[in-house]
């Protein structure tokens, strides 16, 4: 049986070309520690790690913000890098905004500062996923400190309007934190179009780079506010005790995974050389050959699709709910009979599927990337079509 890979909101799979062989060449051509080793090798993992910093500046147009590479923080995926931002930012007495479409990357640290005496207020979002930009602004206190919010949600793929609410940010004098685990890769991105003061982003997902690899980028000023989530040994100012005040070192103590970050800048090196818009119009259009099938399908009243029915304001995740089975044994059938990877559930996003009315019973979703194929997706549509009749 040929395998269907349709969890790519999950991680991407296959890698970009040449992700797995820059990881071998490291760990076998190199294996070095940074800023720990006055030889080549030492340096050359160096410039590895900050060549792979310029990537990632060039592909969320951090130049225009005045971020540098310096202030390109990796840590082992987005969820760190959140909890480094929240925890780090935030004090009793503080308020944040977040959408009701938030993953558990956003919503358990609040949840767990709550019991520090920090606010948060949910923005209520349509049954679609999608957010009114006035609704965050009604909701804004005098001790508000930010936004906090996902780019695009990992349940029903509806883009949140990012760059809507930054001006809205902007204009009261609050901080903006993006989640781009759902977008970055595929959705253009730039820091200041989007008045983002920090993006976190995943190298396993649209990245199409491994797992144990993520980052954020912050400005300037708001690193300076933050307060350390973990410290201890830099390889720098090793004659003190005191945590370095100067970027990255501050946020990245301990030994960086070097090999993922080497498998990383293969396949940002890869994503950089497309075309511009070509991977997202490749989703799209696998994305709108499903729902065509499953509006087939939720027409005969065997299924709900979940979320937007069209390819605007959507990434290449489509949610669904069989009616006259569980979500559970469908997704189970798929992969038993026909080879076919999915996720059912609640998507580690209790918020979003409250929102989208499919609490508490969940979804069965299917997300699609950019080596998937039309005859994948119609593999799909059948087999959820025999399945459900």
């Amino acid at each position: 049986m040929q395998r269907v890979y349709l969890d790519q909101a999950a991680t991407s799979f296959p890698k970009a070309p040449g992700t797995a062989d820059a990881v071998y060449r490291y760990m076998t051509g190199c294996g070095c520690n940074v800023s720990r080793g006055s030889y080549a090798g030492a340096y050359s993992a160096e410039e590895l790690v900050y060549d792979t910093r310029m990537q990632l500046c060039r592909l969320f147009g951090a130049e225009k913000a005045a971020v540098d590479p310096k202030n390109v923080i990796f840590t082992k995926n987005v969820t760190e890098s959140l909890n480094i931002l929240i925890k780090g930012l935030l004090r009793p007495g503080d308020h944040v905004l977040v959408s009701s479409m938030e993953h558990n990357a956003v919503m358990r640290p609040l949840v767990q500062l709550e019991k520090q005496g920090i606010r948060f207020t949910r923005v209520p979002c349509a049954e679609d996923g999608s957010m009114d930009p006035a609704d965050a602004e009604s909701r804004i206190e005098k001790v508000t400190k930010a936004v906090i919010m996902l780019h695009a949600s990992n349940v029903c793929g509806t883009v949140l309007p990012a760059a809507e609410i930054g001006n809205v940010c902007r204009a009261h004098g609050i901080r903006f934190i993006l989640d781009t685990a759902q977008t970055a890769g595929v959705l253009p991105i730039d820091m200041e179009k989007i008045g983002a003061d920090a993006i976190a982003f995943t190298g396993h997902k649209g990245l199409l780079g491994p797992q144990g690899t993520g980052g954020f980028l912050i400005r300037e000023d708001l690193a300076a506010e933050l307060e350390p989530l973990i410290t201890g040994g830099t390889g720098s100012i090793s004659h003190t005790e005191e945590v370095p005040d100067f970027l990255p070192d501050r946020f990245e103590a301990g030994t960086l995974n070097l090999p993922g970050i080497a498998g990383l800048n293969a396949s940002l090196n890869w994503l950089l050389s497309q075309t511009e818009g070509s991977i997202l119009a490749h989703e799209l259009m696998l994305t709108e050959r499903f729902l065509r099938g499953m509006e087939e399908a939720e027409e005969a009243g065997l299924l709900r699709i979940v979320g937007k029915h069209g390819t605007e304001g959507r990434t290449g995740v489509v949610s669904i709910v069989p009616t006259q089975t569980d979500p559970a044994e469908l997704a189970y059938k798929l992969d038993e009979e026909y080879g076919i990877a999915t996720r059912v559930g609640l998507h580690c996003a209790p918020s979003a599927h409250r929102t989208l009315g499919t609490w508490p019973g969940g979804t069965v979703r299917f997300s699609f990337g950019v080596f998937n194929t039309e005859r994948e997706i119609d593999e799909a549509v059948e087999a959820i079509k025999r399945m459900l009749v």
